[in-house]
């Protein structure tokens, strides 16, 4: 992951080591303590590859008339905006990725097949406790997330209600859901240090659905942790706003996904 990248960023580079306490790199080339499966560790690895290579591709806002980014992808938004230093933005995703790496004993699973609608009904038909929508992907593509055991009998609910597939994923909490509220309280504090510019482009919320205001950034990216991320949404916003084209960055992943938007 990231290959040739940090070699091009050096100085960017040995500022990342300098900031998380290890070698960047060395996590996503060769990984030879298998941290990367731990979120601590992914989640500020995802967000430099995807900054530098961002920058590789031009750095430049110019050019594009909205950014916006799937969950964690939307500190990279913010930073191709404008509206956060890229540096800071890791010291941000460091600290988010360590507090949300205190909830553990959760899970989450993608639901493919149901509509919104009508995995929501079949949450309240099974009375499962403790499980939440935690991503509106598509209209094909749900992640349900909370109790490790609620979610294993939702699955099974699901498949029989109709899923095409159910597929556990591999984190290691409840992402996205009100069982993250005391990571929120304790990123809170990094927020509140951190300094957000206007920006020079639109950015597009995946917590909201709406163009985010620079002056509300700290209370959306606080939001963020524990509230759905509303994908969905975020496409369709877009398209109202005339995009008609969509550029992802390191991946085909979110491309994917909006072919399945109405």
């Amino acid at each position: 992951m990231g290959e040739d990248s940090f070699e091009e960023f050096p100085e960017l580079t040995a500022q990342a080591d300098e900031l998380l306490g290890y070698s960047v790199a060395e996590l996503c080339l060769e990984d030879p303590e298998g941290k990367l499966r731990q979120t601590r560790y992914a989640q500020p690895a995802i967000y430099f590859v995807n900054a530098l290579l961002h920058l590789r591709d031009g750095g430049e806002p110019a050019g594009f008339d909205y950014f916006a980014g799937h969950s964690l992808g939307e500190y990279n938004a913010l930073v191709a905006a404008g509206m956060l230093e890229l540096i800071d933005g890791l010291e941000l995703v460091r600290r988010r990725a360590e507090a949300m790496a205190g909830i553990t004993d959760g899970a989450m699973l993608a639901v493919i097949g149901l509509t919104r609608e009508q995995v929501e009904s079949l949450l309240l038909a099974e009375g499962v406790a403790a499980v939440y929508l935690a991503n509106w992907n598509s209209d094909r593509q749900i992640v349900v997330a909370g109790d490790r055991a609620g979610v294993r009998a939702f699955g099974k609910a699901a498949a029989k209600s109709g899923a095409t597939k159910v597929t556990p994923l591999h984190v290691s909490g409840p992402f996205h859901t009100p069982l993250m509220n005391p990571a929120r309280l304790r990123f809170d504090d990094a927020l509140a240090e951190c300094v957000f510019k206007p920006g020079d482009v639109p950015v597009v919320s995946s917590t909201t659905g709406e163009i985010v205001d620079p002056t509300h950034v700290r209370d959306l990216l606080s939001t963020q942790i524990s509230t759905p991320v509303q994908w969905v949404r975020t496409v369709r916003t877009l398209r109202e706003l005339g995009v008609t084209g969509f550029s992802e960055v390191n991946g085909t992943t979110l491309t994917k996904l909006d072919s399945e938007i109405r």
